[in-house]
């Protein structure tokens, strides 16, 4: 196996759901939909996603009280 699939940052689909607050099916819609551009990694048939990729895509998404305002 390669170093990148065990590498101990990545994390699988269940702790990348629960690390979002989502349930496991909704990344995999997402992934398949193309409907959120959150990074992940294919390892064979196996789907990681590096922690820094999911807080830099939550960092993504933040809307600041200004930008709410101005909806």
């Amino acid at each position: 196996m390669s170093a990148i699939c065990l590498n101990s940052e990545l994390l699988n689909e269940q702790q990348a759901a629960e690390f979002l607050g989502v349930v496991p099916g909704t990344l995999s819609v997402w992934r398949s939909t193309k409907r959120y551009a959150i990074p992940f990694i294919k390892c064979g048939r196996l789907v990681r996603y590096r922690r820094a990729d999911l807080e830099k895509w939550l960092e993504s998404r933040t809307v600041s009280p200004v930008d709410v305002a101005t909806l």
